[in-house]
């Protein structure tokens, strides 16, 4: 197996049972060698028509620049539940505006 297909696969890999869910924490690879960490819900659901059963999968990916931003936030969403006090915001200097279009799209010339 060449270095390309061992990072394809995943580091890491736990499966937590949760009742009718269950959440997969994956830990893979960038080509650049950066570690993500993917989240998967899987749920199995009933098919009313065909009669049988199916999962239905989310799936998040983390990468590594957000784990402190994504920790903090989830640690104040638990914070909330547990206290009912709403904690501080997450600061975070973000330089992504949704309004904003790839820069790099700029530079391509579309005319053929």
């Amino acid at each position: 197996m060449d270095n390309k297909e061992q990072r394809k696969e995943e580091l890491y890999s736990q499966a937590i049972p949760a009742g009718k869910r269950r959440y997969f924490f994956d830990v893979k690879e960038t080509r650049g060698g950066d570690k993500f960490i993917t989240i998967t819900e899987s749920r199995k659901l009933f098919d009313n028509r065909t009669g049988e059963f199916y999962f239905e999968k989310n799936k998040m990916f983390l990468y590594k620049e957000d784990f402190d931003k994504f920790r903090q936030g989830f640690e104040n969403a638990l914070s909330f539940i547990e206290t009912g006090i709403v904690p501080p915001p997450v600061v975070v200097e973000d330089t992504w505006r949704p309004d904003e279009v790839d820069s790099k799209l700029d530079d391509i010339d579309f005319k053929f």
